[in-house]
């Protein structure tokens, strides 16, 4: 499968999570967004031994990055040449129905995937996926507000101001769950200065 197609995946995964949960655990989408961001800069300096790269950051700036040694064909990268960094960031919650599920819990996925084989140039994507359970611990329907218990006890109170999630207030009874899935894709591509 292809990098791109991966993330774009793994992101719509992440969406539509929560309405073919939804057939299957009587689950209520609340809301899905995603969001992505892209950046092309050069290289500046490379130090494989090191794992050390120097990226032309804004307003020709310096970032320096410090990678792991997973990082692989460091000593392909030279510099001048193009990297291009992909950011896509998806939050999906939908309401868990069943008000006995028990207490508030988090879990975290990560992953990552390198170039094709045979590919000489560094790149590759990795994914952070955590999803956390908050339970409503107060409702408000005059004020549009829902208090949620996070998996450590505290609790915080969230304005609702869409619309479309105002009207499901209605709906939701103290106890229930909110489950949230954050998922982060990092994607970065090389290509070497013609």
């Amino acid at each position: 499968m292809k990098l791109k197609a991966l993330t774009h995946a793994i992101a719509l995964a992440t969406v539509l999570s929560a309405g073919s949960l939804s057939a299957m655990a009587a689950d209520i989408p609340l809301s899905a967004t995603v969001e992505a961001d892209e950046v092309t800069t050069k290289v500046l300096a490379v130090d494989p031994a090191n794992h050390q790269v120097v990226l032309e950051g804004a307003e020709g700036r310096q970032v320096h990055v410090q990678l792991s040694d997973k990082a692989k064909n460091l000593a392909n990268l030279r510099v001048g040449d193009q990297v291009k960094v992909e950011v896509t960031r998806a939050v999906a919650a939908y309401l868990d129905t069943d008000v006995d599920k028990g207490l508030p819990g988090s879990t975290e996925r990560t992953g990552e995937l390198r170039n094709a084989p045979g590919s000489s140039n560094p790149g590759g994507e990795a994914f952070r996926q955590v999803q956390v359970q908050l339970k409503i611990t107060k409702i408000d329907l005059n004020k549009h507000q829902v208090t949620l218990e996070n998996p450590s006890g505290q609790s915080k109170t969230l304005d609702v101001v869409r619309p479309e999630v105002q009207a499901k207030l209605k709906d939701l009874k103290v106890g229930q769950s909110v489950v949230v899935t954050y998922t982060d894709i990092l994607k970065v591509t090389s290509q070497h200065e013609s």
